[in-house]
C-alpha cells in the first residue's frame, strides 16, 4: 500500500512528498483508514512507528473538509491533543506543522514551564488544533483563557506514560469539558489493566489496532550489547567507549537527575561536547540542550526517562543505558530512540551485580539474550571530583596489602642543627638513620625510661635562645629588700586602694589612671548612677545609768 491509497487530501499528499515518504508504516497502513471513517481507535504500538503521523494526517484531513466560513473571526478549538511531556508535545506540534504546512490550518502548543503571555495570544487569535500537557491546559482553562466545547477530535496520546506520571485525575477534569459527541483516539505503548478502564469509560465501540509488539520492534533494526562493570567504574567505561569517532549522536540514559548532572560535568571534563535534560533543568535550557543535539552541536545528550518517550532525533547511533531501567517496557521505549525510520542503530547497556534480575526481565520481554561485551579500560584514567565516593576507591586494590608488601617511607629525623635553632637542611632519604626500625613502621620504636614530658631521655636538651635567657635572668624580688615603710598598697607607687575587696594585678593594668575611681582625692560620686541597696545597721540605744550620790 501507498500514501496515494489513502484517499488523503491534496495539500496533505503534497506535504507527504516533500518530507519523502511514499510507504506508509504498518500502524498508519492500518489506523489512517478507521480513523477517516470516523470511528474510535486504541492503537497499541511502540515509539518510533510513525503512530504521530497515524493520527496526525486523518485530523488533518477531516478538519480540512469541515473548515469553519472566512467571516468568522474567531476560530474555535476543534481538535485536542493530550500529551505527558513537553517534549513530545513539542514533537506532536511540529508534526503537524510539517505536515499542515501547505494548508491554513493553525495549532498552538500549550505547555507548562514557560511564560503563558505567547500561549494566551495565540488561544485569543484563534487555533484549529491544541496540543498540551494537561497541567498548563489546566490552568488556562480555569483563566477561562478559551474553552473546549467545539472539540471534534480528542487524541490522547502515550496513555501509559501519562498514568505512570499520575495525570489520570487530570485527565478526567479535562474529559468534563469535552463535549459528548466527538471522535477520541487512544495510543499507548503498553495495554495494562488501567488502560483497559479508561478506555472503555472513553470510547465507544473501538477498533484496536496493535502493532509491532515489543519483542519484534526491539530486536529488527537494534544491535544489542551488554557489559557488566562495577558500579565505580561505569564513567571511565562510557569515556572510553565515547573515544570512537564513529558515534556521531549518542543518547546516554541515566536512572537519576543527579546522576545525568554528574555524568555530563564528568564528559565534559574529558572534553566531550556533552549536555543533560531533564525534570529539573527549566524549559529553556531543555529545548536549547534538544536543539544543540539536533544540529549536531552537541555530541553526547544525557537524560533520565523523560527523553525515552517520544523524542525524535534523527541519526542517532547509539543509546547508551547508563542504568538498566526498573521496568523492561522503559528498556524497549530507550533503545527505541535509535533504528527509526528503517535506520539500523546500536544499543549498549552496563549492568551492575545488583540489576541482574531486572535485566533477566528484559531478556524476557524481548524474546532473547543480549550479547555480553569486555573491554580493556585503563586503569590510569584520571578520577574527577564530581564521582561519587564509591566511585573514587575504584583503584583500590581487591586485597589488603601485607606489611611486608607496603613500601616503607624514607622518614626524616631531627638533627642537632635543627633542635638547636638552626636552619634545617635536606635530610638524606637513603641513609639508613633516617628509617625508623620495622618494629612499628608509622611511630617507631618509643625510648626507654622516657616520661609524659620527656624526663630520663637521652635527647640533649634544646638550647634556649636570647630572649628566653634574659627573661629567666631576671632578679626576684625578696621580701627583706621591701620598703615597709610605707603602706603595702603604695610600696610599689600605685595609686592608694578603695576600702573594700582587693583588686586583681590584672585589673590595675586595665584600669585608666585618668579616670576618677573611689579612693582618690577628687573622686565625687555620680547622683544618677545606680547605686546598691544599702544594708540596714542595727541600732543600739544606750541608757544613762543612774548617777550615785
Amino acid at each position: 500500500m501507498q500514501f496515494t491509497d489513502l484517499r488523503l487530501a491534496q495539500p496533505l499528499m503534497r506535504a507527504v512528498r516533500t518530507e519523502g515518504y511514499t510507504t506508509p508504516t504498518p500502524v498508519q497502513r492500518e489506523a489512517i483508514p478507521h480513523v477517516l471513517d470516523g470511528r474510535d481507535l486504541i492503537g497499541c504500538a511502540q515509539t518510533g512507528t510513525g503512530k504521530t503521523a497515524a493520527f496526525a494526517l486523518p485530523i488533518l484531513h477531516h478538519l480540512l473538509g469541515d473548515a469553519p466560513t472566512a467571516h468568522r473571526r474567531y476560530v474555535p478549538v476543534r481538535a485536542l491533543v493530550l500529551t505527558p511531556t513537553r517534549e513530545l508535545a513539542l514533537q506532536v506540534g511540529e508534526s503537524f506543522a510539517t505536515y499542515g504546512q501547505y494548508t491554513k490550518l493553525k495549532h498552538a502548543t500549550v505547555y507548562g514551564g514557560v511564560k503563558q503571555g505567547r500561549q494566551v495570544n495565540a488561544l485569543k487569535r484563534g487555533v484549529d488544533i491544541v496540543v498540551a500537557t494537561p497541567g498548563r491546559l489546566l490552568d488556562l482553562l480555569n483563566q477561562n483563557v478559551f474553552d473546549l466545547r467545539a472539540v471534534e477530535r480528542f487524541i490522547l496520546d502515550e496513555a501509559d506514560r501519562m498514568l505512570d506520571m499520575g495525570f489520570l485525575p487530570d485527565i478526567k477534569r479535562v474529559i468534563a469539558q469535552l463535549p459528548a459527541e466527538r471522535q477520541t483516539l487512544l495510543f499507548s505503548a503498553t495495554m495494562p489493566k488501567e488502560i483497559e478502564e479508561l478506555a472503555e469509560s472513553l470510547l465507544r465501540d473501538p477498533v484496536r489496532v496493535s502493532v509491532a509488539p515489543a519483542r519484534s520492534a526491539a530486536a529488527d533494526t537494534v544491535e544489542q550489547s551488554l557489559y557488566f562493570v562495577h558500579p565505580a567504574g561505569k564513567t571511565r567505561l562510557l569515556e572510553h567507549l565515547l573515544r570512537d569517532r564513529d558515534i556521531t549522536k549518542a543518547l546516554v540514559f541515566a536512572r537519576t537527575k543527579r546522576r545525568a548532572d554528574r555524568v555530563t560535568r564528568q564528559l565534559c571534563k574529558s572534553g566531550i561536547r556533552t549536555a543533560a535534560i531533564h525534570s529539573d533543568k527549566a524549559q529553556g535550557a531543555r529545548q536549547k540542550a534538544l536543539d544543540d543535539f539536533k544540529r549536531g552541536a552537541t555530541r553526547v545528550l544525557v537524560a533520565s526517562d523523560i527523553a525515552s518517550r517520544g523524542i525524535d532525533v534523527d541519526d542517532i547511533t547509539h543509546v547508551f543505558n547508563y542504568d538498566l531501567p526498573n521496568e523492561a517496557e522503559t528498556y524497549v521505549h530507550r533503545i527505541g530512540r535509535t533504528g527509526r525510520a528503517g535506520s539500523t542503530g546500536r544499543a549498549i547497556s552496563f549492568c551492575i551485580q545488583e540489576q541482574r534480575k531486572d535485566l533477566e526481565a528484559i531478556e524476557r520481554l524481548i524474546g532473547k539474550s543480549i550479547p555480553v561485551l569486555t573491554a580493556s579500560v585503563p586503569r590510569s584514567a584520571p578520577h574527577s571530583k564530581d564521582e561519587s565516593p564509591r566511585e573514587r576507591g575504584a583503584d583500590r586494590p581487591t586485597r589488603k596489602q601485607s606489611r611486608d608488601e607496603t613500601p616503607e617511607r624514607p622518614k626524616r629525623t631531627r638533627s642537632r642543627e635543627d633542635r638547636d635553632g638552626s636552619r634545617p637542611e635536606a635530610a638524606d632519604a637513603a641513609s639508613p638513620s633516617t628509617v625508623r626500625p620495622k618494629s612499628h613502621p608509622s611511630k617507631g620504636p618509643r625510648p626507654r625510661n622516657v616520661g609524659p614530658r620527656g624526663q630520663g631521655s637521652d635527647r640533649p636538651k634544646r638550647a634556649r635562645s636570647r630572649d628566653e635567657t634574659a627573661e629567666r635572668s631576671k632578679p626576684t624580688r625578696s621580701r627583706e629588700s621591701e620598703d615597709r615603710s610605707q603602706p603595702r598598697s603604695r610600696r610599689d607607687g600605685d595609686a592608694p586602694r578603695s576600702k573594700g575587696k582587693s583588686r586583681r594585678p590584672e585589673q590595675k593594668a586595665r584600669r585608666d589612671p585618668n579616670s576618677r575611681w573611689p579612693g582618690s582625692p577628687d573622686y565625687k560620686p555620680d547622683p544618677k548612677a545606680k547605686r546598691g541597696r544599702k544594708k540596714k545597721r542595727s541600732l543600739v540605744v544606750r541608757t544613762a545609768s543612774p548617777k550615785r550620790r
